[in-house]
């Protein structure tokens, strides 16, 4: 089962008790966090979260409110004993305002740091039962989005039906990666009459900071779980444009035209203390929108 917590769902300021963006996707076996804004790790020890499972941090970009939270959180993990290794998908830059803070403090970090700088579309990480890529956005400045799929599951064996069959057990691992089954007359058996189709592997993509963008649809078809920002209600679209960033009905086209099965929106601008206008537009496009609330934790 996979879920994803959202530890902050505002834009630059962190007001009204919201924060600056941070997400954290756990799996079976690893934490994943998605962006570090200022607070992340009060809202780790808010939401019981251990910082010592975070196997891996995705930075989308270098506007304060995406990372600022990444120098106290790596200083923290130092100072409560961590040891295991830290893997950090960043944009290059990062590393050496990381670099400069830990040599200012003369801090050394009991744990080794590995640096992956975001440089290209594609596959970041490769996991046993996922993968990570990387695309890239459109923002005022280099901002990547990320892709989380679940690997696919092996067809499930049907053992009657094998039974039937006479297939012995012996073939069933390649039954399940799709394999037909010749018996010793040479008869054909079809794997789709001994198997079925496992359930559909999980997706989530975030899209960091960007302009209303159709291509961006085609990156993120039909993904189970879509994070787009919606800084902005749908009256303010000349202002989103003009800072690049999303409007409501603006994230609501792209998860209509990428046939997502849901949105989750976020990154709203201080500017607005009550968030209900902005569900209500958004499902004026797209039904199956949700605001991404602190806390909150979204099965995929």
């Amino acid at each position: 089962m996979f879920g994803l917590t959202i530890l902050g769902n505002n834009s630059a300021l962190p007001a009204h008790d919201r924060h600056p963006t941070a997400q954290l996707l756990t799996t079976p076996e690893h934490l994943l966090l998605f962006d570090c804004g200022e607070g992340t790790q009060m809202q780790l020890a808010r939401y019981k979260i251990r910082r010592s499972k975070i196997n891996y941090i995705f930075i989308s970009h270098l506007h304060g409110d995406h990372y600022f939270g990444l120098p106290g959180l790596l200083n923290s993990m130092g100072l409560q004993g961590r040891t295991q290794e830290l893997h950090l998908f960043i944009p290059e830059k990062l590393k050496a305002i990381l670099d400069l803070q830990f040599e200012a403090a003369n801090a050394v970090l009991p744990f080794k740091i590995h640096y992956h700088f975001l440089a290209e579309e594609g596959l970041l990480l490769d996991e046993k039962k996922f993968k990570v890529s990387c695309f890239k956005v459109q923002h005022r400045i280099e901002c990547w989005g990320f892709l989380f799929t679940e690997k696919k599951h092996p067809r499930k064996i049907l053992p009657d039906e094998c039974i039937q069959y006479d297939i012995p057990a012996a073939f069933y691992e390649r039954l399940q990666h799709g394999e037909d089954f010749t018996n010793k007359e040479g008869e054909l058996i079809k794997n789709e009459w001994v198997t079925k189709a496992a359930t559909l592997p999980k997706s989530y993509a975030y899209s960091a900071d960007t302009i209303y963008d159709e291509s961006l649809a085609d990156v993120v078809k039909d993904v189970h779980l879509l994070f787009h920002e919606t800084t902005y209600l749908q009256d303010e679209e000349e202002r989103a444009a003009a800072r690049f960033h999303s409007t409501t009905k603006q994230a609501a086209m792209i998860a209509r035209k990428a046939n997502v099965k849901r949105l989750l929106i976020g990154h709203f601008s201080s500017r607005y203390d009550v968030l209900d206008e902005f569900e209500k537009e958004a499902k004026e496009v797209f039904e199956n929108c949700e605001l991404a609330i602190e806390g909150v934790t979204y099965l995929l």
